[in-house]
């Protein structure tokens, strides 16, 4: 279960992993410290960048739909996780009602359905699924790729709560991202709990204020631990008034692209590192790898052709982009079978309970990954996030797999300070 790594770490990052191994009880201590300020989305998932001389997260998603990529040795951690979220929560829930993407005839994603469901099952709750589909109008079941079904039924709205037909649920988990926007039917619920919030969505939410938070716990976590940020972070800018098609605010895009390159070259230059820099341009507010563009200079941005821009134009649900962030790329250096990897680390509450490598044998190490033509390859967790202080330095899986999940917790402790900072009750108060 464990996928061969081609590449040994060094430089920077082997110095990274010492001082991450060295402080283990500390850092176990310091996110402990942490939990008790601040509460974790119920579930997430980080896309990690290992580039050999830093390891940092480019996306973290609060709607992660990739659990049927996950081990099976990895469900008992899931579900003792899940118990704990819901106790916390909600702690006599009996019934959870589990909302989908409104299409969900993709087979993988039923399936990564149909594994959430379990994990939830075996966590004690009574799981039925209901969508928001309003073409829905009966009981529909989806078939699965293993030959069995999943029911999808219609949702019942009352003036306080939420359910379906015979089944009035505690807890409501959101597997859909509401990149479409915040339907009528989930506002004002009353006594029920809705995971994540609704301001987790892409309606409301936004990269550029995720990683605003990162950049705040990567800088106070990085002096804990005596290192450079910049090893777990990478640079960012936001672009506002974005008009692909009409090429609107190109030189603010330019400018943009141009400042955060300058500030990677010099990073480039103190540590000795030979290779291009160059920036990746991404929809402010969505997923799916949808609305990313990679660029090496400024002046590319001149040369993209009306294919290149419509592409960048419009996203997931048909939304249009009008506000972008500028990142730092940040290639990997991880391989699996010789075609070009990185990792996804899996959480539910503030507990790693798995991942897998995203890996796509037609991309190079500067591209984006989450493309047509990717597949997943599993990483054991429960067998390999345990650091192994007696093996050598950089070679050894357990601790580079450690390292992942210490870096993507960063990226979930940022998720929740972000969802308190945007919380509109908050705000309000």
């Amino acid at each position: 279960m464990v996928p061969h790594l081609v590449t040994a770490l060094n430089g920077p990052l082997l110095d990274l992993e010492r001082r991450i191994l060295d402080a283990t009880p500390a850092i176990e201590r310091w996110f402990r410290l942490e939990w008790q300020e601040h509460t974790p989305p119920f579930y997430c998932s980080v896309d990690l960048r290992n580039a050999g001389f830093k390891l940092a997260p480019v996306d973290t998603n609060l709607f992660p739909g990739g659990f049927n990529n996950l081990p099976l040795e990895v469900l008992p951690l899931a579900v003792q996780a899940a118990m704990a979220a819901i106790e916390k929560i909600c702690p006599d829930a009996k019934n959870l009602l589990l909302i989908p993407e409104r299409h969900t005839r993709n087979a993988f994603y039923l399936d990564n359905l149909a594994r959430l469901a379990t994990i939830m099952r075996q966590a004690g709750l009574n799981v039925r699924l209901g969508t928001l589909d309003e073409t829905v109008t009966e009981p529909v079941t989806l078939p699965l790729p293993d030959g069995q079904g999943l029911v999808v039924e219609p949702l019942e709205r009352s003036a306080r709560r939420l359910g379906l037909k015979n089944f009035d649920p505690c807890s409501i988990l959101l597997n859909n991202d509401l990149s479409a926007g915040v339907p009528p039917v989930l506002e004002n619920l009353h006594e029920q709990f809705l995971l994540p919030p609704l301001h987790a969505g892409w309606a409301v939410r936004r990269k550029s204020n995720h990683f605003g938070c990162y950049d705040e716990v990567a800088k106070k976590f990085a002096k804990f631990i005596g290192v450079d940020p910049w090893m777990l972070n990478p640079y960012f800018t936001r672009v506002s008034d974005i008009d692909f098609t009409e090429r609107s605010h190109d030189e603010a895009l330019a400018d943009a692209v141009d400042a955060v390159l300058k500030k990677v070259a010099k990073k480039y230059r103190e540590y000795g590192i030979d290779d291009r820099p160059y920036v990746v341009i991404k929809a402010d507010a969505g997923t799916y790898g949808m609305g990313v563009l990679t660029v090496h200079d400024a002046s590319e941005l001149a040369g993209l052709n009306k294919r290149e821009r419509n592409r960048m134009a419009v996203v997931k649900e048909g939304l249009q982009v009008h506000d972008v962030i500028v990142q730092e790329g940040v290639q990997t250096f991880e391989h699996v079978n010789e075609a070009v990897a990185e990792p996804v680390v899996y959480m539910i509450d503030r507990y790693v309970v798995g991942g897998f490598y995203r890996v796509h044998a037609s991309r190079a190490p500067n591209q984006n990954l989450n493309a047509p033509g990717m597949h997943f390859v599993p990483l054991a967790f429960e067998h390999t996030a345990l650091p192994d202080v007696h093996a050598k330095p950089g070679a050894a899986p357990p601790n580079r797999f450690y390292m992942y999940g210490v870096v993507a917790r960063l990226a979930l402790l940022a998720a929740s300070v972000e969802l308190e900072k945007t919380d509109p009750e908050a705000i309000l108060v």
